[in-house]
């Protein structure tokens, strides 16, 4: 039975056991329900637009399109959609890039669905929910490098040339060459897929 102040989520993560498995226990006591289920980050823009839950929970870390390219394109079509994304390696450059999107909720996929729980409502209630671990680890590693620098290093490891990073983020080819040469200076590298591989290990991208 649906209950007026029911919450609707819909639950996205490629693995199948722990999606059922958290689903489960996330309904047991009828507070909150599943609208819907995605198995990849292009099933969950989706079914999200779709469904239009109160809260949509989504891994971070799925094959293809991955939480976080989801949920930015989720955002930009309803930029009021409460998220909820769960993770089991928290790089600092994700929570920083999650964050800026809109989400408002950050935790670990190895939490005590209680927990989870707890938070689903924090968040359905307008509140954001940030685990220490990973907040922490985000104020320690702080990139030396801009946003705009890290926007051409993150299309540069998606193989993309100078011309098409200059297209997709609406900046001229020099530019964007500009911005490459200071990541790569600031970075100690000599290529600029170097430079991007150094900031994706750090976690910045």
């Amino acid at each position: 039975m649906i209950h007026a102040d029911s919450i609707r989520i819909v639950l996205a993560d490629d693995e199948q056991l722990l999606r059922y498995t958290l689903g489960a226990l996330l309904t047991l006591d009828g507070a909150i329900i599943i609208v819907g289920q995605a198995s990849d980050g292009a099933e969950a823009v989706t079914v999200a637009l779709q469904e239009k839950p109160d809260v949509l929970v989504i891994d971070l870390e799925m094959p293809g399109t991955d939480g976080l390219h989801a949920v930015e394109s989720i955002l930009r079509q309803m930029p009021d959609q409460k998220i909820l994304m769960l993770t089991r390696h928290a790089r600092p450059g994700v929570l920083r890039r999650a964050l800026k999107a809109g989400v408002r909720g950050f935790m670990s996929k190895s939490a005590d669905p209680e927990l989870i729980s707890n938070v689903i409502r924090r968040v359905h209630e307008g509140g954001r929910w940030i685990d220490h671990d990973i907040l922490e680890a985000s104020v320690i590693d702080d990139p030396p490098l801009t946003d705009r620098e890290l926007d051409v290093l993150r299309e540069t490891q998606d193989g993309l040339s100078v011309k098409e990073i200059a297209t997709r983020l609406y900046l001229a080819p020099g530019t964007v060459r500009n911005y490459l040469s200071s990541a790569m200076q600031k970075t100690h590298t000599t290529s600029r897929q170097d430079a991007a591989r150094h900031a994706r290990s750090r976690g910045w991208l």
